[in-house]
């Protein structure tokens, strides 16, 4: 029932004196129609409140120190009309039911709708009837019956048809921390007799499941046999009893809990494969702030503890697409007085792909589970999650998202839920290629210039940023080209021309520094190197022809194999006929001035002997 009908419920009942004569009847006659159209399903046991004689027998034979809890039982059976404080415990003694029906059959919204219809209807014909005490919780039982039905459409008996508890069961009301006695009645409604029965509790140390503490480690009962009966009659006065000893634990919450027994038996010589299941319930009264048996256990007035992400941290600290990492998860349980129990942590990676037949997590843990269990976490302390997960190599780069999803226990509130998320940054490897250079001309001389020219190729997943070469040697002055941003698959152009500012010392190697910055602007260098030859510059021909000469030789020395052999014969082979060219000409020169000389020291020798003079001479020549 929600707030909105108990408000009802109340102004209903503070009204009930003015309209009691007017609606007496209809009410009457609309319960007596529609109470008898849900039936009550076979098995199910009505349901009535334990009386002081039922409580009294119940403790007969317990042992001194259980004390009795007729204290807690109030007398249902009396002729006296009953007065508005009667309504008010009837009407939350069927709450408390339906709170329980809830929890035990985990019903959807359509069964609660008809759940509440049965309810309202029968606190407004409380509300509105007058009657004994004896009618009202002859009443109330019936109309537990009909919420019993109400709530599922067909009730699954576990109990086998002709094993069932009998009808002097009374619901007992205990309190936290008393010691009670159940008496279990059992009936045999079969015509044949059962054998070596074995009757055990279904005990759990889960308070929302179990009111008692389980303070045994056996709590089995024995019987030889329950005879075979023809009538009701017969089977009720052949019942057997069986009392288990109890204490009711101290955080018990208050409402209505299912004790559950099994039995197991021989029935014409062939033992129960399964045992069969009966079951009764018991009233708590659980102590201030502990909770109500419905829902999520939470108390109403009960402050829910939090338990919140506090940061993370990765092994190694950047972490790239395709590695394994590990992940470490910082949490709190900021609570200051109350601790967390059953901590479950599940952690869901955020769903990658293009379409939705080709989705993936982004992360995935190396173990295959993604779940880590803490049995505790103390009040306003904090703990760590650490898990091992791996990244797809796909991944682009980018922050990733993972959620922590966490369930946990606080005291009397169970499977609480809470949820974070943490994004990590994954990084993809920047990766890039060029094509071969040309260097045209590879051979200058001082002040000369050669271009150079190469494609750059963005060949990772990652954007490269403010992309630029630059080119270093001591031959030449140094240059730089701007390419730019190259996104992923794009390609970048270099054109720069190279000036000589001094001769080549070395193999001529001219290094090429290509750097980009990634998204965090960290900056990235690559070298690699290009050859180019620097040479002094010499006007004389045949010196410029040896450097050219010596130049050819220093390119051909770039070459190998056999075709750089054929190479180096031919150009020494070139020089030696220079040199052999050179010295014919320079004999032949040398011959034609020693002749020369020699004419005129004859033709001197001539102009002596035949005494003529200088001038005659030099005329006659």
């Amino acid at each position: 029932m929600n707030k909105r009908e108990w408000n009802v419920t109340k102004q209903l009942k503070g009204k009930r004196k003015a309209v009691k004569r007017l609606l007496s009847a209809a009410f009457a006659l609309t319960a007596a129609l529609a109470l008898p159209l849900i039936p009550q399903l076979p098995g199910v046991v009505p349901y009535v409140e334990a009386t002081e004689d039922a409580g009294a027998n119940q403790n007969q034979g317990a042992p001194d120190n259980i004390s009795s809890n007729t204290t807690n039982i109030i007398s249902r059976t009396s002729d006296t009309a009953i007065t508005d404080d009667d309504r008010a415990e009837a009407d939350e003694d069927m709450l408390y039911y339906m709170q329980s029906l809830e929890v035990r059959y985990n019903l959807d919204e359509k069964v609660m709708e008809n759940l509440h219809k049965v309810f309202d209807s029968a606190v407004y014909y409380i509300a509105n009837t007058e009657m004994s005490i004896t009618e009202l919780w002859a009443f109330v039982s019936q109309t537990k019956s009909n919420m019993e039905s109400a709530a599922v459409d067909k009730v699954t008996m576990t109990t086998s048809e002709f094993l069932q508890v009998a009808d002097n069961w009374q619901t007992p009301t205990v309190s936290a921390g008393q010691q009670v006695a159940i008496v279990l009645p059992i009936m045999n409604f079969g015509t044949e007799e059962l054998n070596d029965l074995i009757i055990e509790p279904a005990i759990s140390n889960v308070v929302s499941e179990w009111p008692f503490e389980p303070d045994m480690t056996n709590y089995l009962q024995t019987e030889p046999y329950i005879p075979g009966n023809k009538t009701k009659e017969a089977a009720m006065e052949n019942r057997r009893e069986f009392t288990f000893y109890f204490t009711v634990r101290s955080d018990v919450m208050s409402g209505y809990y299912p004790l559950k027994f099994r039995v197991s038996y021989t029935k014409a010589g062939v033992r129960s494969e399964e045992p069969a299941e009966v079951t009764v319930y018991v009233k708590t009264i659980g102590k201030p702030g502990s909770g109500i048996i419905g829902g999520s256990g939470q108390d109403a007035t009960g402050a829910k503890p939090r338990i919140v992400v506090t940061g993370f941290e990765t092994e190694p600290a950047q972490v790239f697409a395709g590695d394994t990492f590990t992940l470490t998860i910082h949490v709190q349980n900021t609570a200051k007085d109350m601790a967390v129990t059953n901590v479950l942590f599940d952690m869901q990676a955020a769903t990658e792909g293009e379409d939705k037949t080709n989705t993936y997590s982004a992360f995935l843990p190396t173990s295959g589970a993604s779940s880590i269990y803490m049995d505790k976490i103390g009040a306003d302390t904090s703990a760590d999650i650490v898990i091992e997960m791996t990244a797809k190599a796909d991944l682009a780069q980018k922050p990733y998202v993972l959620d922590v999803n966490m369930k946990y226990d606080a005291g009397v509130m169970f499977d609480l839920t809470d949820k974070a998320s943490v994004s990590i940054p994954i990084s993809q490897e920047s990766r890039f290629d060029t094509s071969i250079p040309e260097v045209v001309p590879s051979d200058i001389t001082v002040g000369g210039q050669s271009n150079v020219m190469f494609s750059i190729y963005n060949t990772g997943k990652t954007t490269l940023y403010n992309v630029q070469v630059k080119f270093k040697a001591d031959s030449i002055d140094e240059a730089s080209a701007f390419v730019g941003n190259l996104q992923s698959g794009a390609t970048g152009n270099v054109d720069v021309m190279l000036t000589g500012i001094a001769a080549t010392m070395d193999d001529g190697t001219v290094m090429m520094e290509i750097s980009y910055e990634d998204d965090a602007g960290n900056v990235t260098t690559t070298e690699k190197p290009i050859t180019l030859y620097v040479s002094e510059e010499f006007f004389d021909d045949m010196m410029m022809d040896g450097d050219m000469m010596m130049g050819d030789n220093m390119m051909m020395e770039e070459e190998s194999g056999p075709k750089k052999g054929l190479i180096i014969g031919i150009v020494v082979a070139a020089v030696v006929a220079v040199i052999i060219v050179v010295v014919v000409v320079l004999q032949v020169r040398k011959k034609q001035k020693a002749a020369k000389l020699l004419a005129d020291d004859l033709f001197d020798l001539e102009a002596e002997l035949s005494g003529e003079d200088g001038t005659a001479s030099k005329d006659k020549e």
